[in-house]
């Protein structure tokens, strides 16, 4: 009787044949690994940068901006301005306000009443200009063709531009020497020179703080407030 042969040992691998296929299956899945890296590789340079398509405000596509590392870039909220520079402005000009100052001229047979320009600087208040204008009126006279009839020596104390009219203070040399026409030529000239800014101001003429009634030895009524209106009717009325 013959034996039979152990199915169980014909299932069997030589051990060599064994060691064979575990080589060949670890290099197997060392050469699909090596492959899916490569792959990897190729994919990364073939596409190194991400590109970020962005919008404005109405919705109209911007340029793409690109970011390295696979990172975007937001989307410029506002366009850049190019600077711009800023040119000094010029000083304004310096503007002048002009008074007059009333002295006597001789033109043959009579003196007559002549304006002179007086000039201040911009900012100066009315008050300012009236007061330098009769100061300078008092001082001298500017031109030899002109002549003054206010006594020399008289200063004004005082100029005061109030609602009721211009306050003019003087000293008493103001009612020192001269006839009546000499009197009233020189209320003329305080007159007119204070009211070169508005000619239709009223003028109070005081002496030494005392509002000025009569002056002269003759006399001479003033009635105050005055105005040049008034002084001319006076005038006309006298001749």
């Amino acid at each position: 009787m013959q034996d039979i042969p152990d199915q169980k040992s014909n299932r069997r691998l030589p051990i060599g044949l064994i060691a064979g296929l575990s080589a060949l299956m670890v290099t197997g899945g060392s050469a699909a690994a090596f492959f899916a890296w490569q792959s990897s590789v190729r994919e990364s340079r073939e596409a190194p940068w991400n590109v970020a398509a962005s919008q404005d405000s109405e919705g109209n596509e911007q340029p793409p901006s690109v970011a390295p590392s696979g990172k975007a870039l937001p989307p410029s909220s506002a366009p850049i301005q190019p600077s711009q520079k800023t040119e000094p402005k010029p000083a304004p000009a310096t503007v002048e306000q002009t008074a007059q100052i009333f002295y006597f001229k001789d033109v043959g047979s009579e003196l007559e009443l002549t304006a002179i320009p007086f000039k201040l600087k911009s900012g100066d208040t009315t008050e300012a200009i009236l007061q330098g204008a009769i100061e300078t009126l008092l001082a001298d006279v500017p031109d030899s063709t002109l002549t003054s009839v206010i006594p020399s020596g008289t200063q004004l104390l005082s100029l005061k531009v109030k609602p009721d009219g211009i306050h003019v203070n003087l000293s008493k040399s103001f009612t020192t020497g001269g006839g009546s026409a000499s009197m009233m030529g020189r209320v003329a000239q305080i007159l007119y020179t204070a009211t070169s800014s508005n000619p239709n101001s009223p003028v109070f003429l005081s002496v030494e703080g005392k509002l000025l009634e009569t002056l002269g030895g003759e006399g001479l009524m003033l009635d105050q407030p005055m105005t040049r209106q008034k002084f001319e009717t006076d005038q006309r009325e006298e001749k």
